[in-house]
C-alpha cells in the first residue's frame, strides 16, 4: 500500500494567523497518526509564515511514523535538518517568497549542487528525495546523485484531471516512475492530489511508495473531520 504522509503546513498557518498555540500543532500531529496517517510532512519557508523552525524540534519528539521535512537546501535549512535528523528530507527548488511549489529541479543545471546536498544528508543518516517533474532526461541525470527517492510533482496531472484530460500527463508520470524503478530510485508524489484524482494516480503508478498531501486533505477535514478525511484518503491508496 502507498503510504499517506499528511502535510500540516496549513494547520500552522491557521495557528499563526491569530498567534498563540491554537490549533495545537503538536497534538494535531499526534492525532493524525492515531487516525491512520503514516507520516507527517512539513515545509518550513524562510519567512516562517506557517511551519516555524522551532516547530521542527517539537514535532521530532512526537512523530513516531515518518517525519518528512521539505524545503530549499539553503545553508540554514541543511544545518537544522541535519540536527533534527528526520526520516526523510525532500529537496524542493523553491526560491524564497514563492507561495507554493510549481515545478521540479532542473537537474541538468543543478546536478552537481544536488550531488553535494544529497551526500551531506545521507552522511547524516537521512533518506533523501528530490522534487522532480515527470521529465525523463532530468530523472536520468539523477544516477550520479545517488538519491534515494524522487517526489513527482503532480500539479500538472491534477490540473489536467480536473479538465478531464489526464491521459497524456499520466502516461508521462508512468514512464517517469518506470525509469526511476530501473535506476533503483523510489517514487513519491505530491501537489494538488485530492479525493477526486488520487485513486486514479495510485492505480497507474505501480511503484508509488508515498504521497504527501496537505492543502486538499486539510480542506476536506473542514467538512468530514480530520479522522474521516484521513480514512477517505487512505481508502484511495488501497
Amino acid at each position: 500500500m502507498t503510504r499517506l504522509s499528511v502535510n500540516i503546513n496549513k494547520v500552522a498557518l491557521l495557528r499563526n494567523s491569530r498567534g498563540g498555540s491554537l490549533p495545537n500543532l503538536r497534538q494535531f500531529a499526534i492525532d493524525c497518526q492515531s487516525y491512520g496517517a503514516q507520516g507527517i510532512t512539513v515545509h518550513p519557508r524562510p519567512d516562517q509564515r506557517h511551519i516555524r523552525y522551532d516547530d521542527l524540534y517539537v514535532l521530532k519528539e512526537v512523530v513516531t511514523t515518518e517525519f518528512n521535512i521539505e524545503g530549499y537546501p539553503s545553508e540554514d535549512f541543511l544545518k537544522i535538518v541535519c540536527e533534527i535528523k528526520p526520516h526523510q528530507c525532500t529537496l524542493v527548488p523553491d526560491p524564497p517568497g514563492v507561495l507554493t511549489s510549481t515545478s521540479g529541479w532542473n537537474t541538468l543545471k543543478h546536478g552537481d549542487f544536488l550531488c553535494d546536498v544529497v551526500a551531506q544528508l545521507q552522511e547524516a543518516g537521512i533518506r533523501t528525495s528530490i522534487f522532480m517533474d515527470a521529465n525523463l532526461s532530468m530523472i536520468e541525470r539523477l544516477t550520479t546523485t545517488h538519491v534515494d527517492r524522487i517526489e513527482l510533482y503532480t500539479g500538472d496531472y491534477a490540473a489536467e484531471c480536473q479538465d478531464g484530460r489526464a491521459d497524456e500527463i499520466l502516461k508521462n508520470h508512468i514512464a517517469a516512475s518506470r525509469l526511476a524503478r530501473e535506476l533503483r530510485i523510489g517514487v513519491n508524489a505530491g501537489h494538488d492530489l485530492n479525493l477526486q484524482n488520487l485513486a486514479l494516480y495510485r492505480s497507474a503508478i505501480q511503484n508509488l511508495e508515498e504521497v504527501s498531501i496537505g492543502h486538499a486533505l486539510i480542506s476536506d477535514s473542514l467538512y468530514f473531520g480530520i479522522q474521516n478525511a484521513i480514512g477517505l484518503y487512505r481508502k484511495c491508496l488501497k
